[in-house]
């Protein structure tokens, strides 16, 4: 259910305190995002308000550098922090449970594969002995070369797996690294037989279980019996007794389950738990080697701040996950009487999501508020000719508005249009006319919208009016490459101004991106209760850039983008606190140039200059162009095809 924009308040002094509130910040921003005195956005990598990087002066500080939104900021040390408070989180559930082991999460890098982020993700997590999570051949070869000289640490092995990718995986072992397959079907079990023999390898092994349990969210389907990957029960019997028949039954060491994705309801962790804690014990009864329990993800991120069974929010905190997790582990284990095995889970989104934001600028507005009448035919008319019945009525309908008749004067001039409609459509009524029909209508709905923002209550028929009348805020971004999520899935992502917070918004907006695309907009964002139809922004000042950002982009939005439109990867910075206050760039990624993107699409940019200047030199010859005209043009192309490939405002 959608619910429409939040009344705007009544005009007054603005305080902080409003847009904190307005925009729910500290719903969804968790302590890492605040707003300051000067009205920006301010990051708080370590949840220190002492120690606080100004959104803003990042922005002007990465223009007086030539590097134009719209920009992905990563702030390295959010990405510190959340693997500290996962550790921590499952540290003090271990102590308060008595649990007799360990815990390490396994970072999955197709939650955003950018070799920054998987490098600083595994060194940020080399305190905690955190490892990482591979579902492809790709992702495993990667990984290789990053996890030298970590025997400790693990990595676990996901996903369909072909004859190279289960060679590749021991091979890995020869080198020492504590890897481990995951049989997700059963005919993996047999190439991972056949090369570890060929290559003398006693493997690691891991198993993942096909769950009774159902799913939630909007990847429910991915657990439950008929999910994508996992074994039957009767399918591990079998593996179980293939392994104990070769004398390798020591090498099944991991029992595995996928209980969803952004699980919103604890109620799924807990069943998923319980299941896979019991499928752990009897295997360890049955005399498996197994060592590790394997929670897989899952793990929440509240995007929309309410803290509740809503597929953009999840009803448990960080600390409940781990102390269900651990309790129902251990319950399980104490009575059947088997060893506590070290738990392991791949919580990629609930780690990587809240450390990158995306800014981008705004490029101008479309209003139907615009439209300014007197409601006096002498005054708004300038033709000779007599004023059509609807037109009249449409006058009529502008001068008649008033609290006591808000509903009526709606519908009369909305019946009204449609007759002026249709009056034009069969040749009845001139383009003038029809743009005097518009200009009314117009002005009408806004003098009623005026209205309803002093009622307490709103008519039913006039509650989506706010809607209707919000602006176009035409943004410079993609929402097909920046926030696929948001376009594909309805994904809510928190959105809003970073500067100018002390300041009472006055429009209300949807955002459109500068894809050619009727889909490349965004007209759902985060509200406590419902979702929110349109966004509360400022006046665009003519001549001052108004900067917008989407929070919580780390997770996915990165790796699932395209070339819509051919806008290809924006410019990624990542940002550090200084030990002494403050803020540096530990590393600038340059987003794709016009040339780059037309090379991913197969286009030979080595022909394209040669070809236009084959144009020019035919202009100059037929007198269409002089010589130096010919040559800024060349110059121009030059120019932009290793130029951005958004746009860049003066």
């Amino acid at each position: 259910m959608n619910t429409p924009a939040k009344k705007l308040p009544a005009p007054h002094a603005w305080k902080i305190e409003q847009s904190l509130d307005l925009y729910q910040v500290e719903a969804w921003g968790k302590g890492y995002f605040s707003i300051n005195e000067a009205g920006h956005v301010v990051v708080r990598p370590t949840m220190d308000a002492a120690r606080e990087i100004d959104l803003h002066d990042v922005v002007q500080g990465l223009k007086a550098r030539d590097l134009h939104t719209p920009v992905v900021i990563r702030f390295s040390d959010i990405l510190a922090h959340r693997l500290k408070r996962l550790a921590e989180a499952f540290a003090a559930a271990i102590a308060e449970n008595d649990y007799r082991n360990r815990y390490a999460a396994v970072f999955p890098i197709k939650v955003n594969q950018q070799r920054l982020v998987v490098e600083e993700v595994y060194r940020y997590g080399r305190e905690f002995g955190f490892g990482l999570e591979v579902g492809s051949k790709p992702e495993l070869l990667a990984v290789m070369s990053i996890t030298e000289d970590a025997p400790d640490r693990i990595v676990v092995c996901n996903g369909f797996k072909d004859a190279s990718y289960i060679e590749a995986v021991i091979l890995a072992t020869k080198l020492g690294r504590k890897i481990i397959p995951v049989v997700e079907n059963f005919e993996e079990i047999h190439l991972i037989l056949k090369y570890a023999q060929a290559y003398g390898v006693r493997p690691r092994l891991g198993v993942r279980v096909k769950l009774a349990s159902e799913g939630a969210g909007r990847w429910r389907e991915s657990a439950g019996e008929k999910s994508k990957f996992g074994l039957f029960i009767s399918e591990i019997l079998d593996l179980h007794a293939l392994l104990k028949e070769r004398g390798m039954l020591d090498c099944l060491q991991l029992v595995h389950c996928h209980p969803g994705s952004q699980l919103q309801d604890i109620r799924r962790v807990k069943d998923a738990i319980n299941e896979l804690a019991h499928v752990y014990a009897e295997l360890q009864l049955m005399g498996a080697g197994l060592q590790y329990i394997d929670v897989g993800g899952g793990l929440g991120v509240d995007y929309d701040g309410s803290g509740t069974n809503y597929e953009s929010s999840m009803n448990y905190t960080l600390n409940e996950y781990a102390s269900d997790v651990v309790y129902r582990i251990k319950s399980v284990c104490d009575a059947r009487g088997v060893p506590h095995p070290m738990i392991v889970s791949e919580s990629g989104r609930a780690i990587a999501a809240y450390h990158s934001v995306l800014v981008f600028d705004t490029l101008g507005s479309s209003t139907l508020d615009q439209f300014n009448v007197t409601g006096r035919p002498e005054e708004d008319y300038r033709g000779t000719l007599e004023l059509p019945a609807p037109v009249r009525d449409l006058f009529d309908g502008y001068r008649s508005v008033n609290e006591r008749r808000l509903v009526e004067c709606y519908h009369d001039v909305l019946q009204a249009r449609e007759q002026a409609l249709q009056m034009f459509n069969l040749g009845y009524l001139s383009l003038e006319f029809r743009g005097l029909a518009e200009r009314l209508y117009w002005a009408t709905c806004t003098k009623i919208r005026d209205h309803c923002r002093k009622l307490d209550k709103v008519p039913e028929e006039l509650e989506n009016l706010e809607v209707s009348l919000s602006d176009i805020y035409f943004c410079n971004f993609s929402v097909f490459q920046s926030l696929p999520d948001s376009w594909a899935i309805g994904q809510l992502f928190p959105i809003m101004p970073i500067q100018r917070l002390g300041e009472r918004p006055v429009r209300n907006a949807v955002l459109a991106d500068i894809t050619c695309d009727s889909d490349g907009k965004i007209d759902r964002f985060v509200h406590p209760r419902e979702t929110k139809r349109t966004l509360e922004l400022h006046d665009l000042i003519p001549g001052e850039p108004y900067y917008l950002a989407a929070f919580l982009v780390g997770a996915y939005q990165e790796t699932l983008g395209d070339l819509h439109n051919l806008f290809g990867d924006t410019h990624v910075v990542h940002i550090r606190l200084h030990d002494e206050g403050g803020w540096w760039i530990e590393e600038i990624v340059k987003g794709d140039t016009a040339n780059r993107v037309l090379e991913y699409m197969e286009y030979d940019t080595d022909e394209l200059h040669p070809g236009l200047a084959r144009d020019c030199e035919r202009a100059v010859r037929e007198g269409r162009m002089s010589l130096s005209e010919a040559q800024a043009v060349k110059r121009f192309y030059e120019k932009e095809l290793d130029g951005y490939a958004y746009l860049e405002v003066e």
